[in-house]
């Protein structure tokens, strides 16, 4: 059987992590999301903080004086430039997702794992995005804040991922020709937005000859 990977890029509130953990269950395959920061502290050797930090984060090492609490030292500071820069961090993570895409057929969530997996055989790329009503509302009832704490929250946190993403792929975050698919779960709703990926996954992995 060949394996495959999905991509999974998504709004802010628009409930792609739960749509990437229910594909996972039905096809029985892993899904990675903060659980690579994990893999990437596993292969740097270097603590989960730092990428913890850094996640779907461009901007972290613009001022260093918060990790100093791993470091304790001026000295840390220097480390921290020329060692663990955003750059070094973004390596050790993309060679986690490469290991983990060589070893097993399973799904990424962000990270930029479409364009560091952009030449991996049997890749399913897809977008998924939602209404910003509806988006600011999930914010909302997730955090427990007001709507108006929430828009702000959710204005700042996407502006904060697209730049990442844009940054190291040199691509536009969310434009369609990146991905295969790209669906707004608003107007299907969840259930049956949810039915339509995974039946397009199903039918790329019978075209792939995975039954």
């Amino acid at each position: 059987m060949e394996k495959f990977v999905i991509n999974i890029g998504r709004q802010l509130g628009s409930g792609g992590k739960k749509i990437a953990e229910r594909l996972a269950q039905e096809l029985g395959i892993n899904c990675y999301d903060k659980r690579l920061l994990d893999l990437a502290a596993q292969e740097s050797g270097f603590a989960k903080e730092l990428f913890e930090h850094n996640d779907e984060n461009k901007g972290l090492l613009d001022n260093l004086m918060h990790m100093r609490f791993l470091f304790g030292t001026t000295s840390g500071e220097s480390f921290c430039s020329n060692v663990l820069s955003e750059e070094s961090l973004f390596q050790f993570q993309s060679e986690a997702i490469r290991k983990c895409a060589e070893k097993e057929s399973c799904i990424f969530v962000g990270r930029c794992a479409d364009y560091i997996l952009r030449d991996y055989p049997h890749c399913i790329n897809i977008f998924i995005a939602a209404d910003e009503s509806e988006r600011i509302e999930h914010v909302s009832q997730r955090k427990g804040i007001s709507l108006e704490e929430a828009e702000k929250l959710l204005k700042k946190a996407e502006n904060t991922r697209r730049n990442y993403y844009n940054y190291y792929t040199g691509k536009t975050w969310g434009a369609s020709e990146s991905y295969d698919l790209c669906i707004n779960i608003s107007k299907l709703g969840f259930e049956a937005s949810f039915k339509l990926i995974l039946d397009f996954v199903k039918g790329y992995l019978v075209r792939i000859g995975n039954k």
